[in-house]
């Protein structure tokens, strides 16, 4: 389990390190496909492996925050996620890299407080919470799939006109939006729900395990 936990670390400071060089790298190109890419990441890859190395350990922020459930934790990655994605807020984090950093950080605090909401933390009442948790990250991937699929199918760019470059490969504005939601779709949305499965799935083994030791 340590030495889990100690992977799972390393992987997370892993990502956030290529998400740092990548919105370096990104920075001036404007391209909502690259903004999502890093969302994605955060979210999606990098939150949830900080949350298995940190949860229920001394440093699982939510041991102070008995109050976060699961839904509650859905619910204001929810409100995160959609609030950035208000076509004029992105347009005032486009001109402006200090709302810029405010973004992702708040991307990576909602998307570590569901995960480690979800997971569980300490050992007493775990189970219980982790039910929850798997209604939690189903739900986020519900919301995470409207989103995605909005931006996808949307007729018209949202987030400004023109041409752009993602990572290089340049992109008129309808199809950079379309790109971005189909990423949300395939990282955020598929991410979530392999987590309410797993979290299932570990729930149900651990009660069967459970019941053949009762026999």
């Amino acid at each position: 389990m340590i030495l889990a936990r100690k992977v799972a670390l390393l992987s997370g400071f892993a990502v956030l390190a290529a998400i740092t060089a990548g919105v370096v790298a990104s920075w001036n190109e404007s391209s909502f496909a690259a903004h999502m890419i890093l969302h994605m990441a955060i979210v999606a890859i990098a939150a949830p492996f900080l949350s298995i190395a940190l949860s229920g350990t001394r440093l699982d922020p939510l041991r102070r925050m008995p109050w976060m459930t699961p839904l509650l934790a859905s619910l204001l990655e929810l409100v995160i996620v959609w609030f950035w994605h208000v076509p004029a807020v992105r347009a005032l984090v486009e001109a402006s890299p200090a709302l810029g950093l405010l973004e992702q950080g708040m991307f990576l605090a909602g998307g570590l407080i569901l995960w480690l909401a979800c997971l569980g933390g300490a050992a007493d009442g775990r189970m219980g919470r982790q039910l929850a948790g798997t209604l939690g990250l189903l739900f986020t991937s519900m919301h995470m799939t409207l989103l995605g699929v909005l931006l996808a199918l949307s007729p018209r760019p949202l987030y400004g006109e023109g041409d752009v470059t993602c990572f290089g490969i340049p992109l008129g504005a309808t199809i950079d939006q379309q790109a971005g939601g189909v990423v949300m779709l395939a990282v955020g949305a598929v991410s979530y729900l392999i987590g309410g499965v797993a979290l299932l799935a570990g729930i149900l083994n651990r009660d069967q395990q459970t019941g053949e030791a009762r026999c």
